[in-house]
């Protein structure tokens, strides 16, 4: 089992499900008005059930998924077969899966995914994303906090301490969303954060 991905195990069924019900445009919506320009290349980690990527794939992008978990990952192909989407297996913090000296991207997104790493795991993610978005392109990451709920391995999360960590790494923020509730009912402890990076070196 990937680290990161505990728990999820017990509801794969009802994960993808509720998963492929969720808008983009909804989910994402703060988010939105950073996209780059139709053709540009989009990384998507920690993709899922492959809806965001599918999402950004029918706006006219050229979209690579990367998912930890064998599970989503087919279920997302499945879903997504009729798109151009590259679908990889791998995961935060070490990005095996991918050359950065072969590909890079222009827009990565993070979406509930940083909470399940470490602090030592973000360091090592931010030096690897780094690594992977060309110069002026853009990460945009959501951070939670509160209770566990399927995944169950968690950690706190700070807008404070991510937007430093990013910020050695060559970005700048651009934009920063703190404290907003969950899109999802009965989730009343949880809170979001949304930041959005820009690589300047």
């Amino acid at each position: 089992m990937t680290p990161g991905t505990e728990g999820y195990e017990l509801f794969i069924p009802l994960f993808i499900q509720s998963s492929q019900n969720l808008s983009f445009d909804f989910v994402c919506k703060d988010f939105v008005d950073f996209l780059p320009s139709k053709n540009s290349k989009i990384l998507d980690l920690g993709a899922g059930a492959g809806q965001h990527s599918a999402a950004l794939a029918q706006r006219g992008f050229n979209v690579t998924a990367i998912e930890p978990m064998t599970e989503f990952l087919k279920a997302a192909m499945k879903e997504y077969k009729n798109t151009s989407i590259k679908w990889l297996h791998g995961s935060l913090p070490d990005l095996a899966c991918l050359d950065p000296h072969e590909e890079t991207f222009d827009f990565v997104l993070i979406d509930a995914v940083w909470h399940h790493l470490s602090e030592t795991e973000r360091a090592k993610a931010a030096n690897k994303i780094s690594s992977v978005i060309n110069k002026n392109g853009r990460c945009a990451i959501s951070l939670r906090n509160g209770p566990s709920g399927m995944g169950t391995r968690v950690f706190p999360t700070s807008s404070i301490d991510t937007i430093t960590l990013f910020e050695s790494h060559g970005f700048k923020c651009i934009f920063s969303l703190r404290n907003q509730p969950s899109i999802l009912p009965h989730k009343d402890k949880v809170k979001w954060q949304r930041i959005v990076f820009e690589k300047v070196i």
